[in-house]
């Protein structure tokens, strides 16, 4: 798994049913007069779901909650679309989508168009907690990526990564169409910021998607030749990280070996082209520039040659609430806040689910699938891994969000 670079209807379980007393000519005036309270407290009475209940009057202005089902093997789909509907900026650039295209009559439906009508359902829904059947996405996913169309278990971070990378390709289509129809919808407004557009429909660099916002980070290559000490550095893009996991290590560790000096000697010299010729080198990655959203993908499945098939890394590694980048980063004071984790449950890759534990307006939430439960925070330590290769607890922490703290992205 390489670092990434590049509907039904919302249907409202049954009400419960309430009974009133019978309103006779004398209590008429009485029943009406109560029937506004009555309402009030029916939202804490037996029409509230157990969530509401639970958050009581913690539960967010405005905000909703809603489960997914699962079509068979789709909760790979639902974990990883919990936390993109709990990544604010993105939820909100998507409903601005939304609105753009729902208002052209010739907009071709696709995966984006899909998204946008899944989370405009669960915005727009009248009730605050229930369940969603996403059929309208999920068979858009299968007709899209022959990958996901058996009811094989699929891995979470490849949809994530199919997911992103085809919401761009669509994005820059848009820009595409719209400069070739100057009447028709700027290209900032068909792809939520394209930006430094000219008249004649070019651009002075590469389209800025809303996937690129909130998401991308820049990461610099040095190799320094060991010999004339000339630098050579080279910028690359990212989505997400993908990073080796080693047992009872942290995360703050294991990003610290994914950006460690390496020497380049023997078969791996390095050519510089100062010297003409192949030398030791140090080469050296850093974060250029940090994304608003840092996505980390742990790879806790690992191909072993001896058996011809991955096998699934139980180690437990340590994740911070709170995630400073310090060394590893240009911006050294750059610093994190995690609000999801994406779950892996079960031993083997091949067999398995995904669950989610999401922050949402200072409560951490379980969804998995159609069922959403109020969590603990210490909760997340349950999915850190084991510090034994054989225990019962087969519920690992896969791809972490965090969301950048103040400061600039």
């Amino acid at each position: 798994m390489a670092r990434t670079a590049r509907l039904l209807a919302a249907e409202d379980p049954p009400a419960a049913e309430r009974s009133r007393p019978a309103a006779g000519s004398g209590l008429r005036s009485l029943s009406s007069a109560a029937s506004g309270l009555w309402d009030r407290l029916s939202v804490m009475g037996s029409g509230a779901s157990k969530l509401e209940k639970a958050l009581g009057d913690h539960f967010p202005e405005g905000e909703r909650y809603f489960g997914l089902e699962n079509f068979g093997n789709t909760c790979y789909c639902n974990s990883v679309l919990q936390a993109l509907y709990h990544c604010v900026p993105f939820r909100e650039q998507l409903l601005e989508y939304y609105a753009t295209y729902r208002n052209k009559e010739d907009t071709e439906d696709n995966l984006m168009t899909c998204l946008a009508d899944l989370f405009a359902q669960i915005t727009l829904a009248k009730k605050r907690t229930g369940a969603l059947a996403p059929k309208r996405f999920v068979q858009r996913v299968r007709k899209q990526n022959e990958l996901f169309r058996s009811y094989m278990h699929q891995d979470a971070h490849e949809f994530w990564s199919f997911l992103l990378n085809e919401i761009v390709d669509i994005l820059e289509e848009d820009c595409r169409t719209a400069n070739s129809s100057p009447e028709t919808t700027t290209p900032e407004e068909v792809s939520n910021g394209a930006v430094n557009a000219l008249p004649n429909g070019a651009r002075e660099g590469p389209l800025v998607t809303l996937v690129h916002r909130i998401f991308q980070g820049i990461l610099t290559n040095e190799t320094k030749c060991l010999t004339c000490e000339t630098v050579t550095a080279k910028d690359e893009i990212f989505i997400d990280l993908s990073i080796d996991i080693e047992q009872n290590s942290s995360l703050t560790s294991c990003l610290k070996n994914f950006f460690s000096t390496e020497i380049l000697n023997g078969d791996d010299k390095f050519f510089c082209d100062k010297c003409c010729s192949l030398q030791e080198a140090q080469k050296r990655m850093k974060i250029k520039k940090a994304p608003h959203i840092l996505v980390i993908h742990l790879k806790r499945f690992k191909y072993v040659e001896q058996l011809s098939r991955h096998k699934k890394l139980s180690y437990r590694v340590v994740y911070p609430l709170e995630l400073k980048l310090g060394s590893i980063s240009e911006d050294a004071d750059c610093e994190y806040s995690l609000f999801a984790v994406v779950v892996h449950v079960g031993s083997s890759p091949n067999h398995g689910h995904y669950v989610s534990q999401i922050k949402s307006h200072g409560n951490w939430l379980f969804f998995d699938d159609d069922t959403v439960q109020i969590s603990e925070e210490s909760t997340l330590q349950t999915f850190y891994g084991s510090s034994r290769e054989h225990c019962g607890n087969t519920d690992h922490g896969y791809i972490l969000f965090y969301e950048r703290l103040g400061g600039k992205s």
